[in-house]
């Protein structure tokens, strides 16, 4: 039995820039790893490079993704990774491919 997955819209607490539609939608999503705020990123709003921590794989600016960090309320932006859709969907079937210190530099 797979775990269950609520998922919850919060609204865009961003202006929408005067075009109506906002740049990302905001969720809380529930796993077997906890609970996790989730954005979608629209590759049209993606400006720079990320490393996903699903595939250690780099994020180019312009394609869609995700960023997801702990809805506990303990995380901060620090706390945010930013992961490939595919990967992020994948998270409770395969662990990360790496496992950066604290210290290391984020992408």
């Amino acid at each position: 039995m797979s775990p269950r997955k609520n998922r919850r819209e919060t609204p865009d607490p961003r202006p929408s820039g005067g075009g109506g539609s906002a740049l990302w939608s905001q969720r809380t999503e529930e796993g077997a790893d906890g609970d996790w705020n989730v954005r979608t990123i629209a590759g049209a709003n993606a400006t720079k490079a990320y490393r996903c921590p699903g595939c250690d794989q780099e994020i180019p600016p312009g394609v869609g993704h995700v960023v997801a960090w702990p809805a506990d309320g303990r995380g901060d932006a620090d706390d945010r990774r930013h992961w490939h859709r595919p990967c992020w969907q994948a998270r409770d079937r395969r662990r990360p491919r790496t496992r950066r210190s604290r210290d290391a530099p984020r992408h």
